[in-house]
């Protein structure tokens, strides 16, 4: 059966152990390989596809991770919904580590990443309306779920995605605060472009982590602390997807995938 939604863990979602795991297979594109095998499974009686966006012993960093690869991989197996997990630091006052947050824009700070499939053996110049980088009907149905499990949850946030693999300046904090950035990761772009190129659902379900860097005056941000913060976080993540992957079936696809 053909899998209607994928999950891309990040850092503090290698392995989905919630996920009966049926089978997996390594995947070819014409991009190269992507970061880990395709994980098929069963959660709460739903086929899915799992990924793990930087390899499934994490040594994939941001800056080298082939996201064409992976969202092609997808594509390719029939996905019509991606829910993307990753590790974020709060800028926002309200943005303490453990809480969840569902973005609904993006600002692209990287740079080098091969960003579009829309560049080689073109017969026209294609360009994609990207007003809204998230889908809003998938990102109801995960801020549904987390009202019901009375998460702690952030429900509208601009995401800023920085270069990595290093975490930002307070400098660099206050410039993306000015821009109007909520929370700040390094994996968002160009993920979220290339989904809405494929016109795959995309959706980002966000665990803060840490408070960026500068926001606490004279407090150092430690690995410890984040692997600490991500453990407590992404047991939510967890009972969350378990909860919203049932309710997914009748808004699997066709059609708009912007955030209509």
């Amino acid at each position: 059966m053909t899998p209607a939604v994928a999950i891309i863990g990040g850092t503090g979602l290698t392995r989905l152990d919630t996920l009966t795991i049926t089978h997996q297979e390594a995947g070819s594109t014409p991009y190269g390989e992507p970061s880990s095998p395709l994980i098929y499974g069963e959660l709460n009686g739903r086929v899915v596809v799992f990924l793990a966006r930087h390899g499934l012993d994490h040594t994939l960093p941001p800056h080298k991770i082939n996201y064409r690869a992976n969202l092609w991989a997808l594509h390719r197996l029939g996905v019509k919904q991606v829910i993307a997990v990753a590790a974020v630091g709060g800028i926002r006052d309200d943005m303490e580590p453990g809480v969840l947050a569902f973005p609904d824009q993006i600002i692209d700070y990287t740079w080098g990443r091969h960003g579009t499939f829309f560049e080689d053996n073109l017969t026209q110049v294609t360009h994609i309306d990207f007003t809204e980088p998230y889908c809003g009907a998938l990102r109801e149905r995960l801020i549904q779920a987390a009202r019901a499990l009375n998460f702690d949850a952030r429900e509208s946030c601009t995401y800023a995605a920085a270069q990595g693999p290093r975490l930002e300046t307070a400098a660099e904090i206050r410039r993306m605060e000015r821009d109007g950035c909520d929370i700040v990761g390094m994996t968002g772009m160009p993920e979220a472009a290339l989904a809405r190129e494929l016109g795959l659902r995309y959706a980002t379900c966000a665990v803060v982590a840490n408070r960026a860097a500068g926001k606490i005056p004279g407090v150092t941000i430690t690995m410890a602390e984040i692997e600490r913060n991500l453990l407590e976080g992404m047991g939510r993540v967890k009972t969350l997807l378990a909860r919203v992957i049932p309710l997914l079936d009748e808004a699997t696809a066709t059609g708009q995938t912007d955030g209509a």
